[in-house]
């Protein structure tokens, strides 16, 4: 008995969903920034590389994790490495899991000998050193990143109203429940522009911080956090905020992150309604596609796959170079540290 071309292609769609899938899920995180200072270096095949990489081991081993956060050592003084990592708090166990899995051999690369690195991922960070990096708030590395777009109309009202949300989120994070997360979001109505329709906040610190410590790094950082943009965040490896003009979060904390709305847009509430109707269609229309190929043995290529947005030019993030272009001496090539993920980076000292 023949098995029709309709039954054949049920199949082969079957087949082909289930080789996806797994592609799917394991989305490679956004990269943002890492920092490994050349002044301690191990040399390759030492008893700290080898205790390093017992550490990166086990972090990514514990990623599994509930609460998004482990830390743990390996060796003993003068080659102890202590290591951690932490998971953007809205974020679901199988996303924290694919981030701190990929930076455990990514950090590597990025420093390669460094007896110190952090690596920040929009979804996680992770870092090591050879001192005590636990319940103790970093003093630095710290790193700006913002919108390239500023805010156009009513600023002294939109900078008033991120730092009166950015409080109360530093507040909500810091005097959470011992044991539980140290992370809060905000959501506040905006009736002052034209252009956007809300404002949200994120803030987090590693939960091995006391509520005293957490609250104290978060206001040192938002001391730092550029107002006249439509986003920015600061980056430390204690704690980290951000704020935007969409919704950058996840308010049920178990689905991936949306993708912000086109320049110019208000785009409130119709992502929601836009993503779940083109996501599942883009995706139905590549994997028919597939099937078609696979079929017909076509070696053309009629489509472009790629999906999603460039965030480079959605939402380029960088150093705000208004207020720190004295301590850069005007941003020169001497003081610039490199490209991250966003554009050019400058440390704060």
């Amino acid at each position: 008995m023949q098995i029709s071309t309709v039954s054949t292609n049920l199949l082969l769609l079957v087949i082909v969903l289930s080789l996806l899938s797994p592609a799917i899920e394991a989305q490679q995180p956004t990269y943002l920034y890492h920092d490994c200072p050349n002044t301690t270096t191990f040399t390759v095949n030492s008893t700290y590389q080898a205790n390093r990489n017992t550490v990166l081991s086990s972090l990514s081993s514990n990623s599994t994790r509930g609460d998004g956060f482990y830390n743990t050592t390996a060796g003993r003084s003068p080659d102890m490495v202590y290591g951690l990592f932490l998971c953007r708090g809205d974020l679901s166990t199988s996303v924290c899991q694919a981030c701190v899995t990929f930076a455990t051999t990514d950090i590597s690369q990025h420093c390669p000998n460094q007896t110190t690195a952090v690596v920040w991922y929009d979804e996680c960070l992770l870092r090591y050193s050879n001192g005590n990096i636990f319940s103790v708030v970093a003093g630095g590395p710290t790193f700006i990143l913002r919108s390239s777009q500023n805010v156009t109309d009513n600023q002294d009202l939109f900078n008033q109203q991120v730092l009166a949300m950015m409080n109360d989120t530093a507040n909500q994070a810091a005097n959470t429940p011992e044991g539980a997360k140290k992370f809060a979001t905000r959501e506040e109505d905006v009736n002052f522009s034209s252009t956007f329709e809300a404002l949200y906040t994120l803030g987090q610190c590693t939960p091995d911080l006391i509520s005293m410590d957490c609250n104290r790094c978060l206001r040192m950082v938002i001391s730092s956090l550029p107002t006249e943009w439509r986003g920015a965040r600061v980056l430390n490896p204690s704690c980290n905020v951000r704020y935007e003009t969409y919704l950058f979060y996840n308010q049920t904390g178990v689905a991936s992150p949306p993708s912000p709305p086109a320049p110019g847009g208000n785009g409130r509430r119709s992502w929601p309604i836009i993503v779940a109707i083109v996501v599942p269609i883009t995706a139905s229309i590549l994997l028919l596609l597939l099937m078609c190929w696979l079929l017909k043995r076509r070696a053309k290529k009629k489509y472009d796959t790629n999906v999603g947005y460039d965030i480079t030019t959605i939402d380029s993030l960088q150093y705000d170079y208004a207020t720190f272009e004295a301590a850069t001496d005007k941003f020169s090539d001497a003081n610039k540290l490199g490209e991250g993920g966003f554009g050019e980076v400058y440390k704060i000292l």
